[in-house]
């Protein structure tokens, strides 16, 4: 539901701001005071194309807010969800164009493109009265609407799960039924590559473990010399060595370090080190017994290490991952062998599939047949009470595509309408009339209304043509639509206007070279104003005012 509107700089409009209600809202105004530019500044927020012309001349761009509530707008939070646009139950549109013929939009803060911008618009509200914006006049929407009004929701979950699954099926099974020339290549490629790889043997872990013992087996010569000449250098010396130095030193200092608290700690130190380099001496041995010189077991691990390169440089990946690569090259022979026996299991599961989905694209299509007589038939019945009296609502279904599993099952389905009497049915988006197409529209919405699937519904040119009870006829419907969604309504007849739940008057005021409209919400009082005003012209006599008053309260 639209709940706030906020216009900046568009054609002849400065700054507005607009508060929405539920229910039925109507806007009147003198011809030619702008009562379309509030539709006109909503379809920028729904996604629709503009120019610069919708900028005002004194400005630089033309900015339009929308704000909607979304807790019955149950498609277009779905939607907001998928594209990661949701926010709480609000939604906030924002729209830019600036002279430079540069067009931005914001969802809920994030810049979105404009095809985006239209799909949101197409969830939140549906314009009626011109033929590129009304919902109704697309084939697939009419197909929603009948399923809406018959109640085929889980019937059209189910054909939609079921085609899916023969979807599934139908392309592995073309996949397996690639030439034999194709899979005994691929398989000859395999075998090779498996081959290669079983050779190679290579075991999780063990190529850290290579790395590791080559470094050790590498570095032998050097870290036997490196070891001998330390423990040369600390204890096997004959002549002077760090253990017998350290010894013969702590040998003199000992009688005296009692005497002085410096030299204490220095023999401390000392002693400290003696026991230091001893351990290290020990360390030295143990390591010097575990060093091995083994040239062809360094060989070895040269030629492993070089084969698990050549083979992660020829298929592109770690060297860590060959192993990983072996069982997925395994998988994939086994699967190629075993493409016979899953040909034929594919097959029984197409049948399978085809079968379960005739059944129930059938139901389906029963059902269907069903809703669309009754709802004609309520359609046709209030088309006559809309000035097309011997009108006529008729739908059709036509199979389609019946060999192939379709989601939205084996009909098409198409609104038809015959306006008078002896006129032959035709599609509904070849009916000349706006006003006539309003007024249809009107009349499938009420019948449809408890499965309403677009919370907010405009109608402009909805009363065009018409008027006395006809146009009563056509405002009461309006009003009972508007107990269960929002309903915007442009009218210029006061049988409509005296009916809406809340009136909002458009006038213009022209100061010097310059035009501006404005749009307020009207009280009691000012509606029996603009109601006699509509009602009686220029000069609004007190039995004008009287009259207006009565019809406003009729509806009250």
């Amino acid at each position: 539901m639209l709940t706030h509107l906020q216009i900046r700089d568009f054609v002849i409009v400065d700054r507005l701001e607009l508060d929405f209600q539920s229910g039925m809202s109507v806007i009147t105004g003198e011809t030619g005071a702008g009562k379309s530019i509030v539709i006109d500044a909503l379809g920028l927020v729904l996604g629709e194309r503009a120019d610069t012309s919708v900028i005002s001349p004194t400005s630089e761009q033309a900015e339009v807010i929308g704000s909607f509530d979304l807790m019955l707008a149950h498609d277009a939070q779905r939607w907001l969800a998928e594209e990661e646009l949701a926010e709480n139950d609000e939604c906030h549109i924002r729209r830019v164009i600036s002279t430079q013929g540069r067009s931005k939009a914001w969802i809920n803060g994030r810049p979105v493109t404009l095809l985006q911008l239209k799909a949101l618009g197409d969830r939140l509200v549906d314009i009626h009265g011109q033929h590129e914006h009304q919902s109704l006049l697309q084939r697939t929407l009419q197909r929603e609407l009948l399923d809406a009004y018959a109640g085929n929701g889980e019937l059209r979950a189910q054909v939609a799960t079921i085609a899916h699954s023969w979807g599934r099926v139908r392309d592995e099974l073309d996949a397996l039924e690639r030439s034999d020339a194709d899979r005994a290549a691929r398989r000859d490629l395999l075998a090779y590559q498996i081959r290669e790889l079983e050779e190679l043997a290579l075991n999780d872990g063990e190529l850290a473990e290579l790395e590791a013992e080559h470094g050790r087996l590498a570095n032998a010569e050097g870290l036997l010399s490196a070891c001998g000449r330390a423990q040369e250098m600390l204890f096997e010396a004959d002549e002077q060595n760090i253990v017998s130095a350290l010894n013969q030193t702590l040998h003199s200092l000992e009688p005296y370090s009692a005497l002085h608290p410096l030299l204490q700690e220095t023999y401390g130190l000392l002693s400290d080190c003696a026991i230091q380099v001893q351990e290290a001496v020990r360390n030295l041995r143990d390591t010097v017994s575990h060093i091995e010189l083994d040239p062809e077991r360094l060989n070895w691990i040269d030629e492993r290490l070089a084969k698990i390169s050549e083979l992660s440089r020829k298929h592109r990946i770690k060297a860590e991952a060959l192993p990983g690569l072996l069982e997925n090259l395994l998988t994939e022979q086994q699967g190629l062998n075993q493409a016979d026996s899953r040909r034929s299991e594919l097959h029984r599961e197409l049948e399978q599939a085809s079968a379960a989905y005739r059944e129930a694209a059938l139901a389906l299509r029963d059902s269907r047949r069903r809703s669309a007589v009754e709802l004609a038939a309520a359609v046709s019945d209030y088309m006559q009470g809309l000035a097309m009296s011997g009108g006529q609502f008729d739908i059709a279904l036509e199979p389609i595509n019946e060999g192939t599993p379709s989601p939205q099952g084996w009909d098409q389905v198409e609104f038809l309408v015959s306006a008078n009497p002896g006129q032959p049915l035709r599609p509904l988006n070849k009916v000349a009339s706006g006003g006539e197409l309003s007024r249809i529209s009107l009349a499938v919405q009420v019948v449809t209304t408890r499965n309403a699937l677009i919370p907010t519904l405009i109608f402009d040119e909805v009363d065009v043509g018409i008027g006395g009870s006809v146009a009563e006829t056509v405002g009461a419907l309006m009003r009972q639509l508007g107990d269960s969604r929002q309903i915007l309504c442009i009218t210029h007849l006061p049988q409509v206007a005296a009916q809406g739940h809340h009136h909002y008057a458009v006038s213009k005021r022209i100061d010097g070279n310059s035009t501006r409209t404005a749009i307020r919400l009207l009280a009691d009082d000012e509606r029996v104003q603009e109601l006699a005003r509509m009602m009686g012209g220029a000069e609004i006599t007190a039995q004008t005012q009287a009259h207006a008053r009565e019809m406003m309260e009729r509806w009250q």
